[in-house]
């Protein structure tokens, strides 16, 4: 693993540039204007940028989103979510019809098309895992009781993050109730980052691809899964897992990745 300065240095190297979104473009809050002066110069360049998120809604919500943060649209052609991915197999009832929805209501726009399917947690085939409800959003004891009688269900997580931060506020994301469901004896399906179905919606076997983002778990992982070169981005998810550079070494291996380089922030 190697400090890199400027990625200038090494962009030629690459066809296609797979970034994550939150703790790499943006905070939450609002955009990061060293990743997005990267974007700028990958973009006249003529480099192919794909944003690949955990988030669990569908594409054209996180361009949304993405646009009212004022991000340019000509860097909005690829974006892939697990949510869009989750998206397509519930429309196809591949775990069975009815649902339960287990997060917030803003995310309700992953089964818009099969809403009518949506049930209560008794009546259920599977669990749709999109969040945390609002009202229990800092509350994983909640989520022991709350399950542990439904563990015969399938449990589909559209978001294997833990956590995010939100500015300076870390949240947790679906991904630790998935943990929960999983401690209780419960099995997960998971969508999106590390698994490797989601990278076959970005890039081709031709392409020489190099994989940005600030979370070992997903964004390295999956890099790792896929036998892609990565970067490490360490001002994001895991900031406070660390006190300087030096101890970066440890910290992934700690966590069973091999990033090929690290940047406090993406810098072109």
């Amino acid at each position: 693993m190697k400090k890199l300065e400027h990625l200038s240095g090494i962009y030629k190297n690459y066809d296609t540039f797979v970034i994550d979104l939150w703790g790499v473009i943006h905070n939450g809050i609002s955009l990061k204007r060293s990743a997005i002066n990267v974007l700028n110069n990958l973009s006249k360049k003529s480099k192919k940028i794909v944003f690949l998120s955990n988030a669990p809604r569908p594409s054209e919500k996180v361009r949304n989103y993405l646009k009212s943060m004022k991000l340019a649209d000509k860097y909005l052609k690829n974006i892939v979510t697990s949510g869009e991915a989750a998206m397509y197999a519930i429309n196809e009832n591949r775990f069975g019809k009815l649902f339960f929805h287990l997060g917030p209501s803003r995310d309700e726009s992953v089964f818009f098309k099969v809403r009518e399917n949506k049930t209560n947690l008794e009546n259920g085939d599977f669990i749709l895992c999109t969040g945390l409800f609002d009202d229990h959003e800092d509350d994983l004891n909640f989520y022991k009781h709350f399950l542990k009688k439904y563990i015969n269900k399938k449990f589909i997580c559209t978001n294997p993050d833990l956590t995010v931060h939100r500015g300076v506020k870390e949240e947790y994301c679906a991904g630790s109730i998935a943990q929960i469901f999983e401690s209780l004896g419960g099995e997960v399906i998971y969508f999106g980052k590390p698994h490797k179905e989601i990278y076959s919606m970005c890039f081709n076997n031709k392409e020489k691809v190099l994989a940005v983002g600030d979370n070992l778990r997903t964004d390295i992982k999956g890099a790792n899964n896929l036998n892609i070169d990565s970067i490490f981005i360490t001002g994001g998810v895991h900031r406070d897992e660390f006190k300087e550079d030096a101890d970066l070494p440890e910290l992934v291996k700690q966590y069973k990745v091999k990033p090929n380089y690290f940047q406090s922030e993406l810098t072109w």
